[in-house]
């Protein structure tokens, strides 16, 4: 989730036992010294009825308080600056060699209930898909597929997401840019594993949308920083260069790797009647790879007669008038199409998910004013996380629990001034480095917001042995969007595929373009 995005105290024997009331983000009053952060944590128990038997738990939900030494030569006592929250979901039988899996979602300003409730944890949001929507009252079920069943988990929010908040006396801004939040999570990795004696563990980063760029550079991070080497990096609805999305003057890359996902998102709303989706998508690659650069780069060189069958070919690949194609000159931006698609339909599609519609404002307008699927999804996700975490885990605060949170911006990208953001490098240093280290993506076929083909392109770049690409990077597809378990084909098939990718379970290498369609 935008992509557009979680501690155990139980081993050291404290519970908090209080109110639940979490602590806030502001000062102390006038004249009033600042009391000292605390953790706030509360441990609950659990019992999820699987097929094949209970799996026990604990839950341990709440704020953790992270601090650091202070800058210069001179020691002195660690400070905090930062108060993170997560659930951490442990089973009772402890195994030093269980795997524990870090996750958190994107935005930036996403909160991590999405892959919490959504795929992870063992309960799960009741949801709409697309064309199904749910209504009030909302509700939450068991989760037979969770990989709690194979890993310890811990849903971690990014600063100003979900409960995490600054130190009082900090400001939140700090730590609003890849680098600071990068090092935040970072550290908050370190302490989870110190506090819960889980060094040895096999370790696992999980991330969606911007999530994978948080992830990839998390990863590299805790090698380069601690030495700490992760044994998996799960990148769902991954965007790892932002020059293969972003809709710059003179660049003409994000209208080749999108090209595919119109064309998927057409074959979803009929425009491509008969076909199946994977040869309409073959074709769109194809079509992305080899015909569309030269023509690009043709520019003012094409003649009228080569413009016009450009367009026409355009047309028919992503379900639009040819005559809208060649006014804009071959180059489709994203939420023009998602406005345009089913303009006759009165209809606009979601940029998460094109496969969720809702109906049009105005009849011209040249962008959509909102995304359907975002729309449709949230209130159950945020229904449900606030009663869950108040009666299910013991735990509330007096601070609003930020569902997607507007407030990190403006996300600092400093240190990537006059070229493209990416985290690629991170990941093939990661890979290069730690020789042990596996990689496990999901695309969406409909997802509008990090289209697949981008990151089929980064991938198949990365500055890696060939072996390691074909061995150590897992790739799988799915009918759906950036959050492809809303699907319920997909959300089954995925879970499937991280129990195997956690448990360490070989698989054939997938080729380009190949992968699952639920």
């Amino acid at each position: 989730m935008p992509s557009t995005p979680e501690d155990l105290d139980a081993a050291e024997g404290s519970t908090f036992t209080g109110s639940g009331t979490g602590p806030s983000a502001g000062t102390a009053e006038a004249g009033q010294k600042d009391t000292a952060p605390e953790d706030r944590l509360v441990t609950t128990a659990h019992i999820l009825e699987l097929p094949d038997g209970p799996l026990s738990y604990t839950a341990t939900t709440g704020t953790v308080v992270l601090r650091e030494e202070p800058e210069g030569t001179e020691y002195g006592r660690a400070k905090a600056y930062a108060e993170l929250f997560s659930v951490s979901y442990v089973a009772t039988e402890q195994d030093p060699a269980r795997p524990v899996l870090f996750a958190f979602n994107g935005g930036p300003g996403a909160s991590t209930v999405w892959l919490h409730l959504g795929l992870f944890g063992p309960r799960r949001v009741d949801t709409a898909d697309a064309g199904a929507p749910v209504a009030p009252p909302y509700r939450l079920l068991d989760n037979t597929e969770t990989l709690l069943r194979h890993a310890d988990l811990v849903m971690v929010d990014a600063m100003t997401t979900g409960y995490s908040r600054p130190a009082p006396g900090s400001k939140p801004d700090r730590h609003h840019g890849l680098t600071e939040d990068r090092d935040l999570i970072a550290s908050f990795v370190v302490d989870w594993l110190t506090r819960n004696d889980r060094w040895t563990s096999p370790i696992h980063l999980a991330g969606e949308s911007y999530g994978t760029t948080r992830a990839s550079a998390v990863a590299a991070r805790l090698m380069d920083r601690y030495y700490v080497a992760v044994e998996g990096v799960s990148l769902i609805s991954p965007v790892l260069d932002f020059g293969t999305i972003s809709f710059d003057p003179a660049n003409d890359r994000p209208y080749l790797h999108y090209l595919p996902t119109y064309a998927a998102i057409a074959h979803a709303h009929g425009k491509h009647e008969g076909r199946l989706l994977q040869d309409v998508v073959d074709e769109a690659e194809a079509f992305a790879e080899q015909e569309y650069p030269a023509l690009l780069a043709a520019g003012l060189r094409l003649s009228p007669e080569q413009k016009q069958e450009a367009a026409a070919r355009i047309g028919a690949l992503i379900g639009v008038d040819p005559a809208w194609v060649e006014r804009a000159n071959l180059r489709i931006e994203h939420m023009a199409f998602l406005a345009e698609l089913l303009r006759e339909e009165g209809l606009i599609a979601g940029r998460i998910d094109g496969r969720f519609t809702s109906p049009m404002g105005a009849g011209n307008a040249p962008t959509t004013e909102t995304d359907p699927s975002i729309d449709q999804l949230a209130p159950a996700y945020t229904a449900t996380i606030n009663q869950y975490l108040r009666t299910e885990l013991g735990y509330s605060s007096d601070i609003v629990y930020e569902i997607m949170s507007g407030r990190v911006h403006p996300w600092s990208y400093k240190e990537f001034e006059g070229r493209s953001v990416e985290v690629a490098s991170d990941l093939a240093r990661l890979l290069r480095t730690s020789p042990h280290t596996r990689v496990y993506v999901a695309h969406g076929y409909h997802d509008a917001a990090t289209p697949f083909h981008a990151s089929e392109h980064v991938l198949a770049h990365l500055p890696i042995p060939q072996q390691d690409y074909a061995e150590r990077i897992r790739v799988e597809y799915y009918e759906a969007g950036d959050m492809m378990y809303c699907h319920e084909p997909s959300r089954r098939a995925m879970s499937q595929h991280l129990a195997e990718f956690v448990g360490g379970v070989e698989h054939a290498p997938v080729g380009h373009g190949e992968g699952h369609i639920g």
